[in-house]
């Protein structure tokens, strides 16, 4: 086995320059649990089960309470664990960055995901344009933005109600919209339908869909964002919704996160965001694949 000393000494870099990003910014850097006796409800991602509970699948719900103990803003960097989930550009154990600002939305983020980009390819001496499979990505330039349902009509193999009715909104998201998500800036693909973001609160203006994005860089995935829903009889019910998916899925299901729900009414309004580090220092030091920029791959332990 290969392993790459200079991509991981540019990660150690990418890794501080994070940090600073978000210390400068007056953020509050936490430790939550990896362990947690009863994970987020979603239905398409599975936990790692560990003793008589889990590995988080996402600090999330720990991150949201911290919020509403009025932590103020926080950030950070993390592992998370999701099974089978192996792959060129995915890993079972993978290092996440996730941020939460009080009385902010998704347009907030989008922001930040600009800064903080900008900063660490400054902080790396490579300016405002980074070079991606041989092509420029200009990072200080308007990013691209096209809503899920423009992205289906554009991409799309077949109509995205039949997608989702059909249950195969991921799956043609996969296979025919995300390759596509190209551009000589980095590509936000946003108002998800509401049904796909269990977790967000729904736009005020148009209830069919949420207030949730994700951030592609030549169709590479790299973090998943949104204003938070706040409603704990609401997010009670999505829940509900979840776990009903996963019993129809015939997969394993567990008690709801009771705690959490009590201190959701507590939380400010909020927006938070998830980002893969692995797959960041994938961009910044121009890998093809996970296992480039870590350590140790799992099949060589």
């Amino acid at each position: 086995m290969k392993i790459h000393m200079e991509n991981l000494r540019r990660r150690a870099r990418i890794t501080a320059s994070v940090r600073r990003f978000f210390v400068e910014k007056g953020y509050l850097e936490v430790e939550t649990p990896l362990w947690v006796p009863a994970p987020i409800p979603e239905a398409h991602i599975d936990p790692l089960e560990a003793g008589n509970g889990y590995l988080q699948a996402s600090p999330e719900l720990c991150m949201k309470r911290l919020l509403a103990a009025g932590s103020g803003p926080i950030f950070q960097i993390t592992k998370a664990f999701r099974k089978g989930e192996r792959g060129a550009k995915h890993i079972p154990e993978m290092t996440m960055l996730e941020w939460y600002t009080p009385d902010a939305d998704y347009e907030s983020l989008m922001a930040d995901c600009q800064g903080l980009f900008l900063a660490v390819a400054q902080d790396l001496g490579l300016g405002t344009t980074l070079s991606v499979k041989g092509k420029p990505i200009h990072l200080d330039r308007p990013w691209k933005r096209l809503t899920v349902k423009e992205a289906y009509a554009l991409y799309g193999s077949e109509p995205m109600d039949e997608a989702l009715s059909g249950d195969r909104f991921d799956e043609v998201m996969g296979l025919d919209v995300e390759p596509r998500l190209c551009c000589d800036t980095p590509v936000i693909l946003c108002d998800y339908p509401a049904p796909m973001a269990a977790l967000a609160r729904r736009k005020p203006s148009d209830h069919t869909v949420a207030e949730r994005f994700e951030l592609y860089v030549e169709g590479l995935e790299l973090a998943n964002g949104f204003t938070e829903l706040t409603d704990a009889h609401e997010q009670r019910k999505r829940f509900e919704e979840e776990v009903a998916l996963r019993q129809r899925f015939g997969k394993p299901t567990w008690p709801l996160p009771e705690i959490f729900l009590n201190d959701l009414p507590h939380m400010p309004p909020a927006a938070g965001i998830a980002l893969g580090m692995d797959r960041l220092a994938m961009l910044f030091c121009g890998a093809e694949t996970i296992d480039e920029v870590l350590t140790f791959p799992p099949e060589s332990l």
